[in-house]
């Protein structure tokens, strides 16, 4: 995967507890580690923003043995069950959540030998298993080959134009693929990962920002909406280059926001398009198209190619016409895997990824996603892009929002910042159908990931309890 000793002294990784590890150090320590796990196996990776975590992934990608990713914070009423199902040999996680057979530990993690006998085959391609949503203890995961996975970190570092000067932040769990391509990318150009576990709330994280001079941070939409809600543009952030933006669709306002903050400032803002089944990056958009294509995720990555599928199946040829966005690359993952049996399994999908994504391209052949296309509900005979008609509320009120429901019945959920009958009259007159169509429900927050995606599964719990 990475060439460690192409960088040699070069600072790998520094923790905001002011430890450094460079690349030798990174390939010395790593080595020990796969030599403790023995002959390419499954191992189960409890992550964290840590050098524990990070070492050991690192170790394993490079060594050829398997590491399926989940967060250390998960419950153990959902990790049993995946471990019945997969059967790792080895459990790489925090030293101090290790029980039984510990058989090598470093920088606070342990490598703890399973009970299970009975290993599942892994495909020779197979090297990693996320989840799709980085969070939950579903047992699908993606299946990706060192090939996908490559390929992919290579298209981000040319398309970033990275180096080995560049110092990334870490906002995102690494068992989230968003997180995980960050770190894939950085140690390809031997830049230097700057690893914390606090919150962009906390002043200590702003603190160690400036110290360690971050070049860069990755964010999904809430992370931003969280950052212009903290007055993010009043700070003063010498070192800071980059921002980028993925893991869904942020509002044309928003995006305009930042673009127009990084060209008075001098500094890049990114947005990118991706999905775990991608490994994860397919689209970007230049950061001189950040303020023209306000709204757009851009182009395909190097390498890639988009194209819109029509209802007929045909290919669209034409402008602001909606379709199914599809995109082929290297990067496109093996398949899925729902159990230990399916780690066999070669490549299922040869290279193309219908995403599910509904989409429109302009003129000039930038693509805008409008929607996905599971998130339509027919309201009376009319169809209803819930997305479109969330970024509608968020930019007419001061809440969060996510619409959900069954045809004929939307429930609007809201954050506090609003009237929910003024919700609810604005989104019958926005979308001219009955106010009776609409349920508005204040929570006091949205249920969201650790990736800072909205819980959908959490929301309809909400509704059922009021019908």
């Amino acid at each position: 995967m990475w060439n460690f000793d192409a960088f040699g002294n070069n600072v790998a990784i520094i923790d905001d507890s002011g430890t450094r590890l460079t690349y030798s150090q990174l390939k010395h320590e790593t080595e020990a580690i796969a030599e403790a796990a023995g002959k390419r196996c499954l191992v189960f990776v409890l992550c964290s923003d840590t050098i524990g975590s990070v070492m050991g992934y690192a170790a394993f990608m490079n060594a050829g043995i398997v590491p399926l990713m989940l967060s250390r914070h998960i419950e153990p009423g959902l990790l049993s069950p995946l471990m019945d199902a997969y059967r790792p040999k080895y459990m790489w996680l925090p030293s101090d959540m290790a029980r039984g057979d510990e058989v090598f530990s470093a920088r606070g993690y342990s490598l703890v030998r399973t009970s299970f006998t009975e290993e599942c085959p892994l495909h020779p391609d197979l090297a990693l298993l996320l989840t799709t949503s980085g969070s939950t203890g579903s047992p699908k995961f993606v299946r990706q080959s060192y090939t996908n996975i490559l390929d992919n970190a290579k298209s981000i570092a040319e398309y970033l134009r990275l180096d080995e000067t560049e110092r990334p932040i870490s906002t995102l769990p690494m068992n989230y693929t968003y997180g995980l391509s960050i770190i894939n990318s950085h140690f390809l150009v031997g830049a230097t990962l700057l690893l914390t576990e606090k919150a962009m709330t906390q002043k200590e994280f702003w603190q160690f920002f400036r110290e360690a001079g971050a070049t860069s941070f990755g964010g999904v939409p809430y992370t931003y909406e969280m950052l212009d809600r903290m007055r993010f543009q009043r700070m003063s952030l010498p070192s800071l280059r980059t921002m980028t933006q993925a893991g869904g669709k942020i509002t044309p306002e928003l995006h305009r926001k930042f673009a127009e903050y990084a060209r008075d400032s001098g500094k890049n803002f990114i947005v990118m398009y991706g999905q775990c089944e991608a490994s994860p990056r397919m689209g970007y958009l230049p950061a001189d198209k950040a303020i023209e294509k306000a709204g757009s995720m851009g182009i395909a990555i190097p390498g890639g190619k988009f194209r819109l599928i029509g209802e007929d199946g045909r290919e669209i040829q034409a402008p602001h016409v909606t379709g199914e966005l599809e995109y082929t690359g290297k990067n496109v993952a093996m398949g899925y895997a729902e159990c230990g049996d399916d780690l066999s399994k070669g490549d299922e999908w040869g290279g193309v990824l219908r995403t599910g994504d509904m989409a429109q391209f302009d003129e000039d052949g930038y693509f805008y996603v409008v929607g996905r296309k599971k998130r339509f509900l027919k309201v009376y005979g009319n169809r209803v892009n819930l997305d479109e008609l969330d970024r509608l509320i968020k930019g007419k009120f001061p809440v969060e929002c996510a619409s959900a429901g069954e045809d004929d019945r939307v429930h609007i959920f809201i954050t506090a910042g609003a009237n929910p009958d003024d919700v609810r009259n604005f989104a019958a007159t926005t979308t001219k159908l009955n106010p009776k169509a609409f349920t508005v429900i204040t929570l006091d927050e949205i249920p969201k990931s650790e990736s800072g995606k909205t819980l959908f599964t959490e929301l309809a719990k909400y509704w059922r309890k009021t019908e």
